[in-house]
């Protein structure tokens, strides 16, 4: 069994309290803990500790932008902690001198049914040429053994930063960004060699990231393409649609008239994303 003992506020998943996680399964919904504070609740007594009319429009921090994984979806797999860029520009007159992000789901940063991430380090700022614009980075680690599969969906990004004079802007809806389970796909074509005209049988399997069991589960009844390319061309061409059977595998027939490669062409879903794995050659004699 993992243990999960209770951990810092700023670091990636706020555990509230010790739970026991078999290390390939992930921790049920009803046993995660919440989405973790941020921001201005971390950020008291700091250099940045927002004043009292913190909020006052005349005088709060500007956020220009925030990106999350450079704009891309987050594919996390089974095991690995996903490492996840986060960039916020953001402007003041007297400089801006902290941020903080947050990545959480939930109707609300109170909602006991919420969930997120935030980073284990502050964010690193960088002044543009004017002074007043400042680059914030760093990264969110993103746990599978955290995640459920209902999870690949659209998530808030939440924003703080504070000026060097101690005021502060917070919006925990700035952004979006969205989780995709990890994608397998394997290709195999036979026989090699083969004669010309002869038959070959174009066989593999689509799976993807199952993060309630840490292992990955055939992906059933999705559409791929079988495509070719001539040992001489580097350009493949679509022979035709194939879809998955119930397991995720897959299985045609095709004419073999000139040496080339075969591959399968996974074009992605919302929840997963595409893969085109390398080509097998065949020998055609």
């Amino acid at each position: 069994m993992r243990i999960r003992a209770t951990v810092a506020v700023a670091t990636g998943a706020l555990a509230l309290s010790a739970l026991a996680v078999p290390a390939t399964q992930a921790a049920p919904a009803g046993d995660r803990p919440g989405v973790p504070a941020y921001g201005s609740a971390t950020h008291q007594g700091s250099a940045a500790a927002p004043k009292g009319n913190a909020r006052a429009a005349a005088v709060a921090p500007v956020i220009n932008k925030a990106v999350v994984n450079g704009g891309k979806p987050i594919v996390v797999g089974t095991t690995a902690v996903k490492k996840v860029s986060v960039s916020i520009t953001a402007s003041h007159p007297s400089g801006i001198a902290a941020a903080d992000a947050i990545i959480w789901i939930g109707s609300s940063l109170d909602d006991p049914n919420g969930f997120g991430f935030v980073a284990d380090a502050p964010f690193k700022c960088t002044a543009a040429s004017t002074a007043t614009t400042s680059t914030c980075t760093q990264t969110i680690e993103i746990d599978p053994l955290w995640l459920i599969n209902s999870d690949t969906r659209t998530w808030n990004v939440g924003v703080w930063t504070g000026s060097k004079d101690g005021y502060d802007t917070q919006n925990d809806k700035f952004g979006k960004t969205s989780l995709q389970r990890l994608s397998r796909l394997d290709v195999n074509a036979a026989p090699e060699p083969v004669k010309k005209g002869g038959t070959i049988t174009v066989t593999g399997k689509l799976s993807r990231a199952n993060w309630e069991t840490g292992t990955y589960k055939g992906y059933a009844t999705q559409s791929v393409q079988l495509q070719f390319r001539k040992k001489t061309s580097s350009t493949y061409s679509t022979i035709k649609t194939v879809k998955t059977s119930t397991t995720g595998t897959l299985k045609t027939t095709t004419k073999a008239t000139v040496d080339g490669y075969w591959r399968w062409n996974f074009a992605g879903t919302s929840t997963t994303p595409a893969i085109i794995p390398a080509g097998d050659f065949v020998d055609v004699k």
